[in-house]
């Protein structure tokens, strides 16, 4: 058998050529593989002088580009899969800052392994010395685009997405981000385009390349130069920074303290735009940017999208987590998982953030009728005692 690296490539010839392929059945699924395994992937020579390192790498395609890196796939020939492959942008690609916070993306990425996080399988130097790391190729789509569709009343994605998957969705992040926690790791860079949504139900969380370990101090300046334009504020910022302008916490605008609440915040965020189909701050100078989420008050999602039909325990549970100061919000993740949770078990009074709050008008209304029947009825019940005194002397 030869080097399959030298031979017409198996992993982009024709799915025809699959095993089964010959008994002209259509794939199971809906949306079958990009590249099915078969017998010329499996059992490929693997020659004695085989590759390593970036040289087992070929056949790069772009993926996807963020503030700072860039994703392409590519095949590593010794294992004849495609993989995804992380280097940084060119003119940050000498960059001692970065450098640093992408070799901890992989290693933190790597320490951390759960479900809900990407696998990594190598982190190493190109020819040219620069970093890269490789990790499981995944499937799927980005929250940021499901909420887009759902606020633009695409139907296919509105009975894809209802509500209640939406809130399951969140829960399964939020599980993946408590368990950074529990492991010293804190996000800080949670957003709907770090939340991959699989085929199969599977929910990723991306990119931890600003995460914070535990014992960390803060770095003093946290944001690009105010008034900047001409930078997308929904990207992470390259330098030294911890945030993506439109999805930072108060804390992290003002440079100060982050811990888990800041990611409490986040995931908050997340929700208000799950439960109102619009952003929590907008605009596109880091000035209007930064007084929004420093001064103006967090709006109720009812008053945004007043017909969603927002349940009133879950604008409770967005509404703590958006809480300006970081004590007001759920101590942790976790505390937040079971108010949703709850929510989803439709157990209402069991959700801490809503407990006692009557911010249902109809229920202020029935509430001041209980008000006053109990007190009508405790002066009747008084005034029959007293005839019954009366009539007994």
């Amino acid at each position: 058998m030869t080097d399959p690296a030298h031979e017409s490539d198996p992993i982009n010839a024709d799915a025809a050529t699959a095993e089964g392929a010959e008994t002209g059945h259509a794939p199971a699924d809906e949306h079958p593989p990009e590249h099915p395994i078969n017998l010329k992937l499996t059992d490929a020579d693997f020659p004695k002088y085989w590759k390593s390192g970036s040289l087992k790498y070929d056949d790069f395609k772009p993926l996807a580009e963020g503030g700072t890196a860039a994703l392409q796939t590519c095949v590593d020939r010794n294992l004849n899969r495609v993989v995804a492959y992380k280097s940084l942008h060119p003119h940050l690609a000498d960059d001692e800052v970065e450098t640093a916070r992408f070799v901890r993306e992989a290693r933190v990425t790597a320490m951390i392994p759960h479900p809900g996080t990407v696998p990594l399988y190598e982190i190493g130097r190109d020819r040219s010395g620069h970093p890269y790391f490789t990790m499981k190729k995944l499937e799927g789509r980005d929250l940021r685009s499901i909420l887009a569709d759902l606020s633009a009343r695409k139907h296919r994605t509105e009975d894809l997405y209802p509500l209640e998957r939406l809130i399951d969705i969140l829960i399964s992040a939020s599980q993946t981000v408590a368990y950074a926690h529990v492991q010293g790791v804190i996000h800080r860079d949670i957003k709907p385009a770090n939340i991959l949504v699989g085929e199969f139900g599977e929910v990723t969380v991306l990119d931890w390349g600003l995460a914070k370990i535990r014992g960390e101090p803060t770095p003093d300046a946290a944001l690009p130069p105010k008034g900047k334009t001409g930078i997308s504020l929904e990207l992470t910022q390259p330098g030294r920074r911890f945030g993506t302008p439109l999805y930072m916490s108060p804390e992290q605008a003002r440079g100060d303290h982050t811990d888990e609440r800041t990611d409490v915040y986040a995931l908050g965020i997340v929700l208000y735009e799950m439960l109102t189909g619009k952003p929590l701050v907008f605009g596109n100078q880091i000035d209007d940017v930064l007084k929004q989420i420093l001064e103006r008050p967090t709006p109720a999602p009812h008053e945004v999208s007043p017909h969603n039909n927002i349940p009133h325990e879950l604008e409770a549970i967005c509404l703590r987590c958006l809480a300006k100061a970081p004590e007001e919000r759920y101590p942790s993740v976790s505390t937040f998982i079971t108010d949703l949770q709850a929510f989803r078990d439709a157990v209402p009074e069991k959700v801490e953030a809503y407990a006692g709050r009557w911010t249902d008008p109809l229920r202020r209304v029935r509430r001041r009728y209980v008000v006053l029947i109990t007190g009508l009825l405790g002066i009747l019940a008084g005034m029959i005692w007293m005839y019954l005194l009366m009539q007994l002397r």
